[in-house]
């Protein structure tokens, strides 16, 4: 606690899930904190409750509407102040067979988690951390940017497109001391993943692929997050950060 007071973090896809966890543990740790989200309800629901653990304010993105980016990061520089820390969280899958997957499903999943996902990182870059020469972007893959898995064309093209990004970036903005990673999580327990976790045939699956047997939380994810984002992780950059329990050391 306190290892990040006086930070400004952004977070996007914090109303829920693990960008919600990592809203709550950036504020814990001293951090204001923007809670950025698509869903306003939900939105105003999560910032509530990250208050309770210190400042916090809601800001209603959808990452595709790219124009409305930069206008959100100027809104939360004046509320919150310079941005330190960004956490891109926003995300969705759409699970089909590749030889089912049309553009009905191809768009929205890469527009999501890498087109958006980009504009966010670029936007707080230009606007706040080249300027300043300083920041930390964590990005939020998954395993499947780093392995295939099944019904998931779309989704290991946008989270492998992630995983490049970060990379990419890490080199580029390294002049300007901005540290660019991310974090690839395995299977968790979220409202996106509930319907095939509550699977016992899937569930299996997923225990039978991870060598610690047991499914990670969103506390875990979070957890990483605030590390690569925090000083004590002031000489990485560039770095994909599974945590999968060791699903891809196999």
């Amino acid at each position: 606690m306190g290892r990040l007071d006086n930070k400004v973090a952004i977070v996007t896809g914090a109303a829920s899930g693990i960008g919600l966890a990592c809203a709550e543990l950036l504020t814990a740790s001293g951090a204001k904190v923007a809670l950025v989200d698509c869903q306003p309800a939900r939105l105003v629901e999560a910032t509530k409750n990250v208050q309770e653990k210190g400042i916090a304010k809601g800001y209603q993105l959808d990452v595709t509407d790219i124009p409305a980016i930069t206008p959100t990061v100027s809104r939360i520089r004046q509320d919150l102040g310079e941005v330190d820390i960004l956490v891109c969280s926003a995300g969705i899958n759409i699970p089909k067979l590749a030889e089912e997957v049309g553009e009905a499903e191809w768009d929205p999943t890469l527009s999501i988690n890498t087109k958006g996902l980009f504009f966010c990182n670029q936007a707080v870059a230009i606007q706040s951390m080249i300027p300043r020469k300083t920041g930390a972007i964590v990005n939020i893959t998954s395993i499947f940017g780093l392995v295939g898995g099944p019904k998931r064309a779309a989704y290991c093209a946008s989270k492998g497109g992630v995983v490049q990004l970060t990379r990419a970036e890490a080199i580029d903005w390294a002049p300007y001391n901005i540290r660019v990673n991310a974090v690839a999580p395995t299977f968790i327990l979220t409202n996106l993943t509930r319907g095939y976790l509550n699977d016992p045939e899937f569930k299996a699956y997923v225990l039978d692929n991870t060598p610690l047997h047991r499914l990670a939380t969103v506390d875990d994810v979070a957890a990483a997050t605030c590390f690569l984002a925090s000083d004590e992780a002031k000489m990485i950059t560039g770095v994909v950060l599974p945590v999968d329990g060791g699903w891809t050391a196999r």
